[in-house]
């Protein structure tokens, strides 16, 4: 099949297969006369495997890691299981920073409850406060935190 049926078959753009190739997770298909890749079953299977991996967050360089463990699988499968231990760390680290961003932008939404004019948006009156320095209801100022970095903090 050609790149675009594989691409069809698993849901994976082009290009994205084309960095795989290039990053080694997909091994370079045959070419067939008119120079066109040509993929075949393995790379429809690898292809549904990285994708999987993808949908669980697991990085391109983790997903080599496990693609090199399936090429030569150890006496045991501690790594892939410690592996998956830094993935699920990873994932509750992220839920704690996405809970802090939630709160963060509850206190700015509650600083404008009600419909009025534009400039007298207490949401944006908080933001351009934040953006020259000065204390917000979502962040705190600190003299040594630039505005940039605390509208960026979690």
């Amino acid at each position: 099949m050609r790149i675009g049926e594989l691409g069809l078959a698993t849901g994976v753009d082009v290009e994205t297969i084309r960095y795989y190739e290039k990053s080694g997770l997909l091994t370079e298909p045959g070419r067939l006369s008119n120079g066109y890749r040509s993929y075949d079953k393995e790379h429809l299977e690898r292809l549904s495997f990285i994708r999987h991996c993808r949908a669980l967050d697991i990085s391109v360089a983790d997903i080599s890691r496990l693609v090199a463990f399936m090429a030569k699988p150890g006496p045991d499968c501690d790594d892939i299981n410690n592996l998956i231990d830094q993935q699920i760390n990873r994932v509750k680290a992220r839920l704690v920073s996405m809970h802090a961003l939630e709160k963060q932008l509850t206190s700015l939404r509650s600083s404008c409850d009600a419909s009025h004019p534009g400039r007298e948006c207490g949401i944006l009156h908080e933001l351009v406060a934040a953006a020259h320095g000065e204390a917000c209801v979502c962040h705190t100022a600190h003299p040594d935190v630039s505005p940039v970095s605390c509208l960026s903090k979690s």
